[in-house]
């Protein structure tokens, strides 16, 4: 019970909002946040507000896969889009270890990668995010609204830091 309450002490006090913490999201279509669970919060307009926003499945202009692995890389780790397009990135946990592709500004990415290292256990769900287990696959589907550089990056405590890093620039 003490260790719980540490734990949301941490949440409340961290900058960074909009996590639900649960254990259903692997492979989870965008879209499909659960909202508040025991031992988390409720989403706040997700990380990735202003650039972007979930995509419309039904409407993809294409799609773009992508697999992550063991050596902390994504593949490709540089994605070029138009502003407007929604894709479809198709994920592949090619690894032996559980892996995650989120999608927010790298400030933000940095921060929570310093939370997911105090809590290696927490579970989160976000349209901007799919965590995935070894040999698992999923998508997220994400609509790229704005013209600039958008960052990506495994946040599973050390791969972040171990250089699982990726970027979209949007045209």
């Amino acid at each position: 019970m003490k260790a719980r309450m540490l734990m949301l002490a941490a949440l409340a006090l961290t900058p960074i909002a909009g996590y639900a913490h649960d254990d259903t999201h692997k492979g989870m279509m965008p879209g499909t946040m659960h909202g508040a669970v025991e031992g988390g919060h409720k989403e706040g307009g997700g990380h990735a507000q202003g650039l972007g926003k979930p995509g419309d499945p039904k409407r993809v202009s294409r799609a773009i896969r992508v697999v992550m692995s063991d050596d902390m890389k994504f593949t490709p780790a540089k994605i070029e889009v138009r502003r407007g397009e929604t894709i479809r990135f198709m994920l592949r946990n090619a690894g032996r270890i559980k892996h995650e592709m989120v999608i927010g500004p790298m400030a933000e990415l940095k921060q929570h990668a310093e939370l997911m290292r105090r809590m290696p256990g927490m579970e989160h769900v976000e349209p901007n995010m799919v965590t995935l287990a070894p040999g698992e696959s999923g998508e997220l589907v994400w609509q790229f609204t704005k013209a600039g550089a958008v960052d990506f990056a495994c946040l599973e405590p050390g791969h972040f830091e171990a250089g699982m890093i990726g970027a979209v620039s949007v045209k």
